[in-house]
């Protein structure tokens, strides 16, 4: 079988090269200190060393601590990082997030956090959706009221990643309730120790916690925290969504390195021999994961060209959120009995961790909708 296309991206770029040969000593330095945790406070522990080296965030500007790297260069440092089983960062929302947010539009006060963020000392959230607008973000409603110098904030967010451990919020409210939905959103960066907010874990089926819904009872904000102008919040947090561009090329790689690893496991003779059922579906999911991995090689080429993503990106989010299911699916099923393990790395904990990406970064009926409409130029329906 012929490289992966990870595999290719990750041998054809010098300062994943460099990362690798940095990982070869911390990586297993981490392991003597560690072992097999990958804890909150593991991974914490884990960014303050890669903050120290300069590598918690490569494609942030030399000028706030990272190196500068272009996008295909982050996606191979990216896909590294996983091929060499490195544990996550804790403040992976805050370093591909918040953090180019700020560069693009906070105050300099807001800027200070940005080596805080770096090395973890400040792990940020993003409070966007609400009970009542998951994916459809203009049709938020927590409100924020002027008074004088503060805005005081009335209202719920729900399904925030990494909310119960998160020191600070990037948080969507509605200023101007006047005006059409796009235009009355501003963003706020909202220490979340402020008297009147309440945070609760929201468990999923694996039994992690990885979300939270918060609520705010007349939360007195500064202006000062107000990212961007009043009102802008839309095109504040589009800054923010268009730096997922890369996690999503990232994905797309390594579901392709998955089914790659899962033909490995079953090919013709080996130790786990499949029938003719089971090897048309393990060439279904690599044949599945191969397309999705072109889309995503066609996405970086457009963003090493300097292209704007447009609305075609859904169609690679529609394309791994299906797979980041049916793969792990796959898996289970030919594990048999074997894959109910409840040990974090089993078939059957990814099968049921899986089930979220349907939803995350927008439903699949809201995607849906955005490529019949924007992509196809299909009428709505009346």
């Amino acid at each position: 079988m012929t490289k992966t296309s990870a595999a290719r991206r990750i041998a054809a770029s010098p300062p994943a090269q460099e990362l690798s040969r940095f990982l070869d000593q911390a990586l297993a330095q981490f392991e003597r200190d560690r072992g097999s945790d990958r804890s909150h406070a593991a991974r914490l522990d884990w960014q303050h060393r890669l903050a120290a080296a300069g590598w918690a965030a490569p494609h942030w500007p030399a000028e706030y601590g990272g190196r500068g790297l272009g996008v295909a260069d982050r996606v191979a440092c990216d896909l590294l990082l996983a091929e060499r089983g490195a544990p996550g960062i804790a403040g992976v929302l805050g370093v591909s997030n918040v953090g180019p947010t700020l560069m693009a539009w906070g105050t300099p006060g807001q800027k200070a956090s940005l080596p805080r963020i770096l090395d973890g000392s400040e792990l940020w959230c993003q409070g966007f959706s609400e009970p009542e607008a998951g994916s459809d973000l203009a049709g938020l409603r927590m409100a924020a009221v002027r008074d004088g110098d503060f805005y005081v904030l009335n209202g719920q967010k729900v399904w925030t990643s990494q909310g119960m451990e998160a020191s600070h919020c990037q948080l969507l409210v509605r200023t101007d309730g006047t005006v059409p939905r796009h235009k009355g959103i501003s963003a706020l960066a909202v220490p979340l120790d402020l008297p009147g907010i309440e945070r609760r874990p929201v468990v999923q089926i694996t039994g992690e916690a990885d979300f939270a819904e918060m609520f705010f009872h007349d939360v007195r904000v500064p202006v000062s925290c107000l990212i961007g102008p009043e009102n802008a919040g839309w095109t504040v947090t589009m800054t923010t969504l268009a730096h997922e561009r890369a996690g999503v090329i990232t994905v797309a790689s390594l579901l392709e390195s998955e089914a790659a690893g899962l033909v490995a496991r079953h090919r013709r003779g080996g130790p786990a021999a499949l029938d003719h059922r089971g090897r048309d579906e393990v060439a279904t999911r690599y044949t599945q994961a191969r397309v999705l991995a072109m889309m995503g090689e066609n996405s970086l080429a457009l963003a090493e060209a300097g292209g704007a993503p447009g609305p075609e990106q859904s169609l690679i989010k529609l394309a791994w959120s299906r797979l980041s299911q049916s793969l792990p699916a796959t898996a289970l099923g030919l594990a048999g009995l074997d894959g109910l393990d409840p040990e974090p790395t089993s078939p059957a904990q990814a099968y049921l961790r899986a089930r979220c990406s349907t939803i995350a970064g927008g439903t699949t009926e809201v995607i849906k909708n955005i490529l019949a409409e924007r992509v196809l130029g299909l009428p709505k329906e009346p």
